[in-house]
């Protein structure tokens, strides 16, 4: 299959370019930083994977390039952990605004009719909640990052127009080698880690390995088609990530980062990791997916060892 990518070189989209690359896939990225993309996709190990410089936000020359894909897979957003000045909400809502209207704009002109659509979104659609319980039916919140997935998966949603299969995933925090694991970890390993915040708030995570089967799922099957929850079965509370995360290390987890502290470097976006919401993942059960890491102790063993 010959797919597209956006994101392609983010803590996600390169670990699903590693595994569509040893699947046989043939690869086409889009990206804004063409030497970052020759550095991580060289093509003595990736001759079948072509880079295409773009500006996300901007029709141009690279829409064409779609032509001739049988699939897309959208990842690319500004990152939304950093201080939320109005500049930096602006940029969080229109790369995934404009960025997906572009990529749709491109693939409803393609000459030949492209298979499927694989969009991500986040748990953040859903809003926070300390007791109540989400799953791809609920409601969406009112929030910042509620109205960003909203306005997200609305752009999305104009692919159907064009005929072709839609797949949104809401994915929760993702845990790897890198992202939030790395900014956690370091202070447990030097005895001084804990929650962050009260530590009830609910974490809805899933193992990146799982997340990148779930894309190639949705992408591989026409039978799957909609919105999922990209989350593990079991969310846990920040509470006992840390627990869990300590036992692991064999770390003590007893000292809590203030909500101060991190209300003074993230500003509003702080939101993100103080509050949480419990998302269940009902839709991508129904369709027999498969997890490797439905539990949070099995999947940061993988992890850390």
């Amino acid at each position: 299959m010959k797919i597209a990518i956006t994101g392609a070189t983010g803590f996600v989209g390169s670990r699903l370019v590693e595994k569509l690359k040893n699947d046989g896939h043939q690869l086409l990225i889009f990206t804004r930083n063409a030497n970052r993309a020759q550095q991580l996709y060289p093509a003595s190990r990736f001759p079948n994977l072509e880079i295409i410089s773009y500006q996300p936000m901007e029709s141009g020359d690279w829409q064409k390039a779609i032509s001739g894909c049988e699939a897309v897979v959208n990842l690319a957003g500004e990152p939304i952990v950093e201080r939320w000045t109005s500049e930096n909400r602006k940029a969080i809502l229109e790369s995934r605004q404009l960025g997906t209207r572009k990529i749709v704009e491109a693939i409803a002109q393609a000459e030949t009719k492209l298979s499927v659509l694989v969009n991500a979104s986040a748990v953040g659609y859903y809003g926070t909640s300390e007791i109540s319980i989400f799953d791809e039916d609920s409601d969406p919140g009112d929030d910042f990052l509620s109205q960003v997935c909203q306005v997200w998966e609305t752009e999305a949603n104009e692919v159907k127009q064009a005929g072709v299969r839609l797949v949104i995933l809401r994915i929760g925090i993702v845990l790897g080698d890198g992202g939030v694991l790395a900014k956690i970890i370091p202070p447990f390993k030097l005895f001084v880690g804990g929650p962050l915040g009260k530590g009830n708030q609910w974490f809805s995570w899933i193992h990146l390995d799982d997340l990148v089967n779930l894309i190639i799922e949705s992408l591989e099957r026409n039978d799957v088609e909609g919105t999922f929850n990209a989350t593990s079965p079991h969310p846990v509370r920040m509470s006992k990530l840390c627990k869990t995360l300590g036992e692991i290390m064999n770390r003590p987890s007893w000292l809590p980062v203030p909500d101060f502290v991190l209300k003074f470097l993230l500003g509003d976006a702080s939101k993100i990791v103080l509050e949480g919401q419990q998302v269940l993942p009902k839709r991508t059960k129904s369709i027999g997916f498969k997890y490797q890491y439905p539990n949070l102790k099995k999947a940061l063993m993988d992890i850390l060892h």
